[in-house]
């Protein structure tokens, strides 16, 4: 890399690991804690990219990007921010930021913007004012520091002001609906209305011209778009083929995340999903995200006490109970599974009983690191989910040691088992299923504690 790097940081870590990261990659480097001096740089025209935290003790660094872009039109400006909630990358879109990374962030990744940052040539941004949207926390539905989160918050701030139609698909309860509303709230139509098409409105005849008239180049939400008949499909093709004067931006969702599947079956008009598919939002599964279920959790408690509940808090071992549920119905069933333990919990501090009890007979179970429980999900996949959460559950430390002879025992019982009665209870039939010798089935019988009973066969 060849050029001049400004740094604003209050973090002396972060601000010395940038500092040798990009000297080292052939950058000179003038690095500062304070926004001022930043400014003053800028102002001098110093730096051919500028790297900034948000929150710096003498001002927010977001507010500070449409006057560099006043004084040094086409200056890129890579934002690095620990507030990692959706308004962060939006604000940052909005402000024409070149590009955002929440805290932690992976130096090498930076280091790779940085470089694209100094070799593009970037065309002078507009100097106009740049409104900055009040951050209203209380109706935002997205709450988050995984990094499947963050590329999730950059995608929905990039979609956000376009005018393309949008796809958000995502299991439910995952929130596909706020998102949308959130999307429109935080746009430029913000100011129009926001209309959610209903099946019926589809289906009247004079339903598609009462919603467009309702919604005046607004936001058009129609949920669950595999749900319509065919002929809502096709009065709603028709609708975004002739929207009028006043075009909405038109988004649906689906729970269906393989449309292409749902478009073989007939359940979905193909002309349907080629003009809805412009853009396509994936909202991930809680599972796929559990390092969040804290800071949800926090963040539906803390609703709870402005709500006018009392304030509770988690143990630590209701929380790693919580942490480790499957979550079936996604954000929407842990949100009210908390409002409940925040109403019904004995003290202050809501304990894993209590949590057990709100959960139901399930809450002993594993959840999936990734996205799993899919019936056609392979055996080697469920393997890898199930031993990388036991890897997990011990944080930095390494496993016992005889992890493999544990391993073995763990998948040999139940395939004997499960084999034996299949066939059963034949041994000779059984180990000709597994492929092994007689006696060696027999072995592995009496070290593992089988109980072998003759019935008729299953299979």
């Amino acid at each position: 890399m060849d050029g001049t790097v400004l740094v604003a940081d209050d973090d002396r870590t972060i601000r010395t690991v940038l500092t040798q990261a990009l000297t080292r990659a052939g950058c000179k480097v003038h690095a500062t804690s304070s926004l001022t001096t930043l400014m003053r740089w800028v102002g001098e025209g110093k730096g051919d990219v500028v790297i900034s935290d948000v929150m710096m003790p003498d001002g927010n660094g977001l507010e500070m990007l449409p006057k560099i872009a006043q004084d040094r039109p086409g200056l890129p400006v890579i934002v690095i921010s620990a507030q990692n909630t959706i308004m962060t990358a939006i604000k940052a879109a909005e402000a024409e930021a070149y590009d955002y990374l929440p805290k932690p962030f992976d130096l090498p990744e930076l280091m790779k913007r940085t470089a694209k940052a100094l070799t593009e040539k970037r065309s002078a941004q507009s100097t106009s004012h740049v409104e900055v949207v009040e951050e209203r926390p209380d109706e935002l539905p997205l709450v988050g520091r995984t990094e499947v989160m963050q590329t999730l918050y950059r995608l929905i701030a990039r979609v956000m002001n376009t005018d393309m139609p949008l796809l958000i698909t995502g299991e439910s309860g995952s929130g596909k609906s706020l998102i949308a509303k959130a999307i429109h709230d935080f746009s430029d139509r913000r100011t129009l209305p926001f209309v959610v098409a209903e099946a019926s409105d589809l289906i009247e005849l004079e339903g598609p011209s009462r919603l467009l008239s309702q919604v005046k180049g607004g936001t058009l939400l129609v949920d669950e778009l595999v749900d319509l008949t065919d002929e809502a499909q096709a009065r709603l093709v028709r609708m975004m083929d002739s929207p009028g004067d006043h075009a909405p931006r038109f988004i649906a969702t689906s729970s269906q995340q393989d449309l292409a599947e749902q478009i073989e079956a007939g359940k979905l008009r193909q002309d349907l999903y080629y003009r809805i598919c412009g853009t396509e939002l994936a909202v991930p599964a809680l599972r796929e995200r559990v390092e969040d279920i804290a800071l949800l959790c926090e963040h539906f408690l803390t609703r709870a006490d402005a709500e006018g509940g009392p304030r509770r808090m988690l143990s630590d071992e209701a929380r790693d109970l919580l942490r480790h549920y499957s979550w079936p119905g996604n954000v929407r069933q842990l949100e009210n599974i908390v409002k409940r333990l925040a109403l019904t919990a004995r003290g202050d501090t809501i304990s894993k009983s209590e949590v057990a009890a709100a959960l139901g007979p399930q809450s002993t179970g594993v959840a999936p690191v990734m996205g799993g429980g899919a019936s056609n999900e392979k055996l080697s996949e469920s393997v890898a989910r199930h031993l990388q959460r036991y890897f997990d559950l011990h944080g930095d430390m390494l496993p016992p040691p005889g992890l493999y002879a544990r391993l073995l025992r763990e998948v040999e019982a139940p395939l004997i088992e499960i084999s034996l009665a299949a066939t059963g209870g034949n041994q000779a039939k059984c180990a000709d299923l597994l492929g092994i010798n007689r006696n060696t089935l027999r072995k592995k019988i009496t070290d593992l504690d089988i109980e072998v009973t003759r019935r008729r066969k299953l299979m």
